[in-house]
């Protein structure tokens, strides 16, 4: 490789498109910041942080939000922020029991979502389902902003048609999964770029760019919904895995359940998802018609303080607290993030059962890590979607995702159009991920 001595070309192009990024993150955690905190912050100079201020409001991305009036002398300071309008994003949340679809801002404000409480129906079904709420959410953007949609992020867990034994779900159409690649078929239907992860990693990415990640580099995040998942942040990075299954705490062995309407388990011990997750929650409430029976019903049982509810809820806790307990032993992190489905009281009263079962399951001289709940509740799965291709497209980190690989710029569908919206942002240097949905 040729080496650059003059500070020019392709290593200072992309030393400033990183720059660019870190930028916008900092607006991102901070909410607002001045041109002298932002040359601090990146450690670059007035005349360099000046420039590339001037490029991000050039192409909408900040705005200038007025002087900040604090007493101090000399002129007051120009506030920049974020742009709502500066980028637009599709989230599609699915899983075997629900199908999600939300548009969001570049605040990471939802603009408006379609929601369905459903079995998982055929491919075919489901793929209409999502392009006519996708096209609906659309209309609430002009022409001009339209122009502006970076993406469409997938958040779904991987295997849809595994596991229906240890959740108790009908066969209904959960093989026809199997083979069938979504992300393609959205990717055709509505000729925007699809970014897809697994649910839990997907719903970290939220949490990191949105939520607690905002003060916290090192956490293990989690998410209670129909089954439960999971995503793992270090020193700031969303841990992939080569499979993109990287904090998947849903597999994790542990004892049986207690409960006498969870399915018998195949081995001497079971996976934490029979006990930890919503449908064992129906499950156990309606054991002979649970598929039946929406997340109003289980809210409705939780602010009800229902006995099944109890029940259940001391067996997810036990559960839950001993896988971790195994993850603080491998991964030694002082912060738990918990989050999932149910609103109302069911937060508080879940993250206090948990932190009495996992200090009860202590060993000897063992710390226990903090419990934190999450940012975003049922959001976080249909935000964590939406922020995918905002991630790939912004942040300094999304390489993280890619797993290493590279498949084109973000944003910028085909190879043949290099002046749209889209494809000006994947300047700022991000790159397609290619998840490996074999597993």
């Amino acid at each position: 490789m040729e080496t650059r001595t003059s500070g020019r070309g392709s290593n200072s192009a992309q030393l400033r498109r990183y720059n660019e990024r870190i930028v916008l993150q900092i607006l991102r955690r901070a909410g607002e910041a001045s041109k002298a905190e932002l040359a601090r912050a990146v450690q670059l100079t007035n005349a360099a942080i000046g420039a590339i201020i001037q490029d991000l409001i050039e192409e909408g991305l900040i705005f200038e939000a007025g002087k900040r009036h604090d007493g101090s002398r000399g002129q007051p300071a120009t506030i920049l922020k974020l742009a709502p309008d500066g980028a637009y994003s599709f989230g599609v949340r699915l899983d075997r029991t629900n199908l999600e679809t939300v548009l969001m801002d570049f605040s990471g404000q939802i603009i408006d979502r379609r929601i369905h409480d459903m079995i998982l129906p055929a491919p075919e079904q489901a793929v209409e389902t999502l392009v006519r709420d996708l096209t609906e959410l659309r209309t609430h953007l002009s022409e001009d902003k339209r122009s502006r949609i970076t993406g469409i992020g997938l958040a779904q867990p991987f295997n849809l048609g595994a596991w229906l034994h240890e959740l108790g779900l009908p066969e209904a159409d959960f093989k026809k999964w199997d083979d069938f690649d979504l992300a393609a078929a959205l990717e055709d239907a509505m000729q925007l770029p699809v970014f897809s992860e697994n649910d839990g990693t997907a719903a970290a990415v939220a949490e990191l760019f949105y939520g607690q990640g905002r003060q916290n580099d090192n956490f293990l995040y989690l998410f209670l919904g129909p089954a439960i998942g999971g995503g793992l942040v270090l020193k700031g990075d969303v841990v992939r895995g080569m499979s993109g299954n990287a904090a998947d705490v849903a597999f994790m062995p542990v004892p049986p359940s207690g409960l006498s309407t969870a399915p018998k388990p195949k081995q001497t011990w079971d996976l934490l998802l029979t006990r930890a997750s919503l449908v064992a929650l129906a499950r156990h409430m309606a054991p002979d018609n649970f598929e039946s029976l929406s997340r109003s019903d289980l809210q409705a049982a939780v602010e009800a303080n229902d006995i099944k509810y109890q029940e259940w809820l001391a067996d997810c806790a036990m559960a839950l607290a001993l896988a971790l307990r195994s993850a603080y032993a491998l991964l030694d992190i002082s912060l738990v993030v918990i989050d999932g489905d149910l609103r109302g009281s069911f937060p508080k009263t879940f993250q206090q059962a948990l932190k009495t079962a996992v200090e009860d399951a202590a060993p000897e001289k063992r710390k226990s890590p903090e419990i934190e709940i999450g940012s975003f509740a049922h959001d976080a799965g249909a935000i964590g979607a939406a922020s995918l291709p905002q991630f790939f497209n912004f942040s300094p980190r999304a390489t993280i995702l890619t797993g290493g690989k590279e498949k084109g710029p973000a944003g910028a569908g085909g190879s043949g159009d290099r002046t749209s919206f889209p494809a000006r942002a994947a300047r700022l240097g991000s790159h397609l991920a290619e998840p490996d949905r074999s597993n």
